[in-house]
């Protein structure tokens, strides 16, 4: 517990916020290449395998994005547009690979929430 001589002399230090999205530069979306693919288990009252990668942003950061939807064409080294928004059970998963848009193709067959996963506007025969 500092002195009232101590507080005068220093001041308190204001608690520094560590910044969620450092990652991203403030931009909506970014650029990157897919380093790897792989699966892993959620946090502890889920069970599932979820599909992630490993991405190099376009300003060498790494980081870990989630794959959404089912099934992909994911391999080494293509480019994929990563946005924002964490996955809650998934440790150090803080953003999302966007579909249907540069090497990561969309969700085929899919009637509801298209525009989330890329999906075609289905015929209407």
């Amino acid at each position: 517990m500092p002195t009232f001589n101590q507080l005068i002399r220093h001041g308190r230090e204001e608690k520094r916020r560590t910044n969620r999205t450092r990652a991203s530069d403030q931009c909506p979306q970014k650029q990157g290449i897919c380093l790897r693919v792989l699966t892993r288990t959620p946090k502890k009252p889920n069970s599932a395998l979820r599909k992630i990668a490993k991405v190099r942003l376009s300003n060498q950061q790494h980081i870990f994005a989630h794959i959404p939807g089912e099934g992909h064409n994911s391999q080494e080294h293509p480019i994929v547009l990563v946005r924002g928004g964490r996955v809650k059970d998934s440790p150090g998963v803080k953003s999302h690979r966007i579909r249907g848009v540069k090497d990561l193709l969309g969700i085929p067959d899919r009637r509801r929430g298209r525009s989330k996963y890329g999906a075609e506007r289905p015929s209407s025969k």
